[in-house]
């Protein structure tokens, strides 16, 4: 699946908003995050000071991004519960928000929660993600 800019742009933005929604950002949400800028094409130290400031920036609009197609938000959301779960502690305010961004989104939330269940038990720093299938141009 081919990502556009304004896609790419809302990808990252939404995980860096859903990272910060505990008020602390773990080092495996550093890695994974590191990772998935590099996989959207954007500069590693552009990466590395949107995530080292991304908890004192308020000017950052808190809002679920909506995506161009279903398909990308399904990814996003699956990536968002891999980084979620990936320091083993779910924040309740991590859950409520990325159920927000399926419901922006239009995702049936019965599979939302059938997502989120598969989700808590590969509580590990997953090898694949859902961004790795994407095709950045």
């Amino acid at each position: 699946m081919e990502i556009t800019v304004i896609d790419r742009s809302n990808y990252f933005k939404g995980l860096l908003l859903l990272i910060r929604k505990d008020s602390q950002i773990t080092e495996s949400e550093i890695q994974l995050m590191k990772r998935i800028g590099k996989t959207l094409g954007f500069d590693p130290e552009f990466c590395e000071n949107a995530i080292d400031e991304i908890l004192e920036n308020k000017y950052i609009v808190d809002m679920p991004p909506e995506f161009s197609s279903k398909e990308l938000a399904i990814k996003f959301i699956k990536d968002g519960l891999a980084i979620a779960f990936s320091d083993n502690a779910v924040h309740p305010s991590e859950a409520e928000w990325l159920k927000a961004a399926a419901e922006k989104n239009d995702l049936d939330l019965s599979w939302f929660h059938q997502v989120c269940v598969s989700a808590e038990t590969g509580r590990q720093l997953p090898t694949h993600l859902e961004v790795d299938d994407l095709i950045v141009r």
